[in-house]
């Protein structure tokens, strides 16, 4: 568990790095745009081509992915329920509410903890998989399409569908996601020219991310960890969708121990940072995905060591 706690307490380190820069007058909610914008058009893309072009895909179309799959619909599904039954919100708020509910950190996160507490950092690869090559592309269309209609941009379905179509040949990240995907389905490796500075402008993602998460939580709205969204999210992630991905490995798929411990710890993983990053990106949403990561990367690690301990 040694490297897993260290993996969070590595993040800590870092937003509070962006809180004290924040405090002192280093950086301002503007800066904290611009590092967003930075990581959003740059660096993501460039970490997430490198890293799909490394990532084995077949090995990873198993039934492990579908009981993912299938615990982020269970927490998904009612969180849309409700935003859009009972809270009324717009398209915008529910994609954010949406992915703080059930889109973990499986990459700076899940590397370290599948490492560490499975013995094997190819067991969070399914669910990278599903969020960057699925979910993450789906996510960012809707947000795109709500942001072309509340703009004017889109004043007719017509331009609304065509604004989702145009969606994959728009975004840098959802285009460098399928591009590293291509790349490692044809067996291609990216040539030094190009590997180099993409890993070198990649590496500063999380980073800018953190960093941005820093100044928000020292400059932006006070917390909201009281509210009632914040508080759906929170345990919609930290507890509900563990346990739904325990149930259907052990129960409805019948899946082997091993992977059963598998795609429970890694369903356990907190909201991922990116999250933020969308919803500043887009102005959707900001508090309750900046709340949310907090809540739940508290709660990650008493859920995680729990679960490596009773299913280990």
């Amino acid at each position: 568990m040694v490297g897993a706690l260290q993996g969070f307490l590595t993040i800590a380190a870092v937003i509070g790095c962006g809180w004290v820069l924040a405090d002192r007058g280093v950086l301002d909610l503007t800066a904290q745009r611009a590092l967003v914008s930075v990581s959003f058009l740059l660096a993501t893309p460039a970490l997430l081509l490198t890293l799909m072009a490394r990532t084995p895909i077949g090995p990873a179309l198993t039934r492990g992915l579908l009981a993912t799959a299938l615990a982020v619909a269970v927490v998904v599904v009612p969180y849309v329920v409700w935003a859009l039954g009972v809270a009324r919100h717009g398209l915008g708020e529910t994609v954010v509410g949406a992915l703080a509910a059930g889109y973990v950190n499986a990459g700076y996160l899940g590397l370290p903890v599948a490492t560490y507490v499975l013995g094997d950092a190819s067991l969070v690869v399914p669910t990278l998989l599903l969020q960057v090559l699925i979910l993450q592309p789906f996510a960012l269309a809707l947000l795109d399409v709500d942001a072309a209609r509340t703009s004017g941009r889109a004043r007719s379905t017509r331009d609304l569908l065509r604004t989702a179509a145009l969606r994959p040949v728009r975004n840098p990240i959802t285009v460098a996601a399928l591009a590293g995907a291509l790349l490692s389905l044809t067996g291609t490796q990216l040539p030094a020219v190009v590997a180099a500075p993409a890993g070198l402008v990649g590496a500063a993602a999380v980073p800018t991310m953190l960093l941005a998460y820093g100044v928000s939580l020292r400059l932006g709205p006070r917390l909201t960890v009281g509210d009632p969204e914040v508080v759906l999210t929170s345990v919609l992630k930290a507890l509900v969708q563990p346990l739904a991905a325990f149930l259907i490995a052990r129960f409805a798929l019948g899946l082997a121990p091993a992977v059963v411990l598998a795609v429970t710890v890694t369903s356990a993983l907190p909201t991922a940072q990116n999250v933020f990053a969308h919803a500043t990106r887009y102005r959707r949403g900001e508090t309750v995905a900046r709340d949310t990561i907090l809540l739940t990367t508290l709660a990650a690690a008493p859920v995680i060591l729990l679960t490596a301990s009773v299913l280990g």
